[in-house]
């Protein structure tokens, strides 16, 4: 029900009704081939072969889009998500807004691939300035961004885009449904990886569309059978489950992030500290009225790569590892990847962890890293 918090709709998203005997959620179901019907064949059934059809993903599906608010699809990644969505939606000639200070694999994607087959790709950066998207096909929008964590009003792109005949889709990665949800802002689509905050267990690789669109939703249903990139039954399983505690592990990096963005800001030895939830934050003011709440992702800069190492290496509690939103706090000097970010920018996602033991280890491998 509508009414009802974000702790009650995650653990019961996408729960088949209750029977005696049965599970709350149903175990896997590993299928390539299932029986058909001698006469109907797959019209008989939902299931007919295990690429387009699945039941543990179709609940899974099912969850997703609860919280999202739309019909959801899910892939095998976030970035087979991301570019089903870009080649379902663009044709050679059309033209693309794309993030500049985003998700490095997708400019990558949009350079190496888009360009060469006649697509139009504009980069900017997420704050702007825009272009006019008179004659643009498609804007797309991650917010916040991922490395930098700057926030667009998405209610607003939305109404330019729309008023020009553009669509618009939002990677909702780092805030998850949870924190806000585009659909209802006015976006055409969502689009997000599944293997960070959102399964949050750093076990598998996941991604996701959702949209309230029968046209497009239509569409990437078509282009993802007939590419093949579904997850797995175990993985789906698996992140149905780890969905049900997004709530409670939300909130406790939510609160740790606020704990260590206060302790870093506080710090001469620490520069460039970004995190959407402080008030001083250039994203503070869209955030706290579009966001409903602000993840456990911030990001600074300790000046050099060998600053960094040493961080990592005196800290207890902080990995060196990319990806984010797990249960383990980790560190992760983006520029290594190929980010366009100074050499010691670090973007650290706070995990589960008690947050005073975690400030005082940040503080400590601070201390420890620092004059070497």
């Amino acid at each position: 029900m509508s009414e009802w918090g974000d702790g009650t709709r995650c653990v019961r998203a996408g729960l088949p009704k209750p029977a005696p005997g049965d599970p709350f959620l149903p175990g896997p179901v590993f299928a390539a081939p299932y029986h058909l019907d001698p006469r109907q064949g797959p019209d008989a059934s939902p299931n007919g072969y295990g690429r387009p059809d699945n039941p543990t993903r179709r609940l899974l599906e099912a969850a997703v889009g609860e919280l999202e608010g739309g019909e959801s699809l899910v892939f095998a990644s976030g970035q087979a998500a991301i570019t089903a969505a870009l080649f379902t939606l663009l044709r050679p000639g059309d033209t693309v807004v794309l993030p500049s200070d985003g998700y490095f694999p997708v400019r990558a994607f949009a350079t190496d691939v888009l360009e060469t087959i006649g697509v139009r790709v504009l980069l900017v950066p997420t704050v702007g300035p825009y272009p006019s998207f008179e004659g643009v096909r498609l804007v797309l929008v991650e917010t916040p961004a991922n490395p930098g964590l700057d926030v667009v009003d998405v209610a607003a792109l939305a109404e330019r885009a729309h008023a020009a005949g553009a669509l618009l889709a939002v990677d909702n990665t780092t805030a998850t449904p949870l924190g806000q949800r585009p659909l209802d802002l006015g976006a055409d689509l969502v689009v997000a990886s599944g293997t960070k905050a959102l399964t949050g267990h750093s076990d598998l690789l996941l991604g996701y569309l959702a949209s309230r669109s029968v046209e497009v939703v239509e569409a990437a249903t078509l282009w993802r059978t007939s590419t093949g990139s579904v997850p797995g039954a175990f993985d789906a399983w698996l992140a149905h489950r780890s969905l049900a505690t997004l709530d409670l592990r939300l909130a406790r990096q939510s609160a740790n992030a606020a704990a260590v963005a206060d302790l870093l800001a506080a710090r001469p030895d620490v520069t460039g500290v970004r995190w959407p939830g402080l008030p001083d934050d250039p994203a503070y003011a869209v955030a706290s009225t579009q966001m409903r709440r602000v993840p456990g992702v911030l990001s600074f800069d300790l000046g050099d790569a060998d600053r960094v190492a040493r961080f990592v290496e005196a800290a207890q509690l902080v990995a060196a590892a990319t990806s984010f939103g797990g249960l383990h706090t980790t560190a992760d000097r983006r520029a290594q990847w190929g980010d366009d970010t100074a050499p010691g920018f670090v973007r650290l996602s706070c995990g589960a962890e008690d947050t005073a033991d975690l400030v005082a280890d940040i503080a400590a491998a601070l201390d420890a890293s620092a004059g070497a």
